[in-house]
């Protein structure tokens, strides 16, 4: 009988134990404390944010929350159930290692994030997998050291090093058999002319498909919350280079009535990560820049 009972209370202080552990949070989903503040797991679906080409019940973005504010590793995911990105939090913002992923599943770009800029080794890559850029990134967020880009076969398409954000010394391109197209020496970022071989390729050359006409540009009309660094709002005229209301970079480059005709877009995600920059050049998209410090 005393047996029974000493157990009978351990069941009883183990669940009671249990419940307030419940209770605390620490081992449930989207529990919000007495204060209002999201602490634990969260699981966001869209219902609670009602993005497009998502299902209600489907799952948005994970992680943790301390205080309402997102810490550690926070998954977001594409509408077809594939994770989008994987992004490292300290206090609300994005500061750490951080991965993103195409929608077929393959990874896109990592490298660490801290203080908005990438910085130390970051790889972006091609929708096959294959590396498309490999640079080094110093502590401010510009390039520095060793820097690679690759062709969608592997193929190196250009080396060299860099130095703050610029080219410095001789760097190298490639054709993409492998045939080395040019030797270009560079001091700060400048070009020396006179230092500069170009090459013919040795090997004959795969004649590529050609590539899809680029599109014009839709007008590039600024939202009233984007001003120069001075606070001057935009006219839609002349040169302009905006600021989100993070104080990022939005816009850089010569606009003519709302439309912008020679230079770049910067894109962010909702963390406030860089995404992409679309270079515009007589009012149509031409490409991505390399992603560096603005």
């Amino acid at each position: 009988m005393k047996k029974f009972i000493l157990i009978f209370l351990f069941v009883t202080c183990e669940i009671a134990i249990a419940q307030s552990f419940s209770m605390s949070g620490k081992d449930t989903i989207n529990f919000t404390d007495a204060a209002g503040k999201r602490q634990g797991k969260w699981r966001i679906l869209n219902s609670m944010l009602h993005k497009p080409g998502y299902k209600d019940d489907q799952v948005v973005e994970e992680g943790k929350y301390i205080d309402s504010k997102k810490t550690g590793a926070w998954k977001e995911y594409y509408p077809n159930a594939n994770v989008k990105s994987v992004i490292t939090y300290e206090n609300n913002r994005p500061n750490g290692y951080a991965k993103m992923y195409h929608d077929n599943g393959k990874i896109k770009e990592e490298g660490l994030w801290k203080n908005n800029r990438w910085v130390g080794d970051y790889k972006l890559y091609y929708e096959n997998g294959q590396v498309q850029q490999e640079f080094k990134f110093n502590a401010s967020g510009k390039r520095e050291g060793a820097q690679k880009y690759y062709y969608e076969n592997g193929q190196v398409m250009i080396e060299g090093n860099w130095a703050e954000g610029k080219e410095a010394g001789v760097v190298k391109e490639y054709y993409e058999n492998g045939d080395i197209r040019s030797e270009k020496s560079f001091n700060g970022g400048n070009i020396d002319v006179a230092k500069t071989k170009t090459y013919e390729p040795k090997k004959p050359i795969a004649k590529k498909e050609e590539m899809p006409a680029v599109k014009e540009a839709p007008p590039v009309v600024a939202a009233k919350t984007e001003k120069d660094n001075l606070g001057k709002v935009f006219n839609g005229e002349g040169y302009w280079k905006l600021y989100n209301v993070n104080k990022q970079v939005s816009k850089d480059g010569t606009f003519s009535k709302n439309r912008l005709i020679d230079g770049k877009v910067y894109h962010y995600n909702n963390d406030g990560i860089l995404t992409r920059i679309a270079v515009y050049k007589g009012g149509k998209y031409v490409g991505d820049a390399v992603m560096e410090e603005q």
